[in-house]
């Protein structure tokens, strides 16, 4: 697996509490803000169901 670098690029305002806590569970939480992560299944899996509020880029 490779690593991938995930930035918040939109608000959690006005999103489900399940977003939020997603975002939260990717060490994010406002906008800019951006890490790197190894590319599991659990983590593909959780930026999938936000990816309209992130930015991904491959490493």
């Amino acid at each position: 697996m490779g690593k991938i670098k995930i930035t918040q690029i939109r608000s959690t305002i006005k999103r489900p509490e399940r977003q939020k806590r997603t975002i939260a569970a990717l060490g994010l939480g406002k906008i800019n803000r951006s890490k790197e992560v190894e590319a599991t299944p659990q983590i593909l899996g959780m930026v999938n169901s936000v990816s309209h509020l992130l930015k991904v880029e491959e490493l």
